[in-house]
């Protein structure tokens, strides 16, 4: 989770560790709400699903919540569908696994 943090204040501009502990219950929470909607993913092997990630994180930390499933349905769906039904497959694969 320190890796993702670090990531998330890079891109946030954040150079303090003030609200470490903040940030890294907001990344957690983030983390547990895309696997509730996508299914189970590794953080350190799936970069779409940490890009969710860190994108909802960072509609959080702007209280800009409300906007996030608006702005990355397409994204979170397709991601979803090739999580759990293409079990982690590439986009694009015809095949459904069982």
């Amino acid at each position: 989770m320190d890796e993702l943090l670090n990531e998330f204040k890079s891109r946030m501009h954040i150079f303090h560790s003030s609200e470490d502990e903040s940030l890294k219950e907001i990344l957690n929470k983030s983390f547990v709400a895309i696997k509730s909607t996508c299914g189970v993913f590794d953080l350190d092997e799936n970069m779409i699903g940490r890009e969710l990630v860190l994108e909802r994180s960072r509609y959080v930390y702007n209280e800009q919540l409300q906007f996030f499933h608006e702005n990355f349905s397409t994204l979170i769906t397709d991601f979803g569908l090739q999580n759990q039904v293409y079990e982690g497959d590439a986009f694009g694969t015809d095949e459904i696994q069982e």
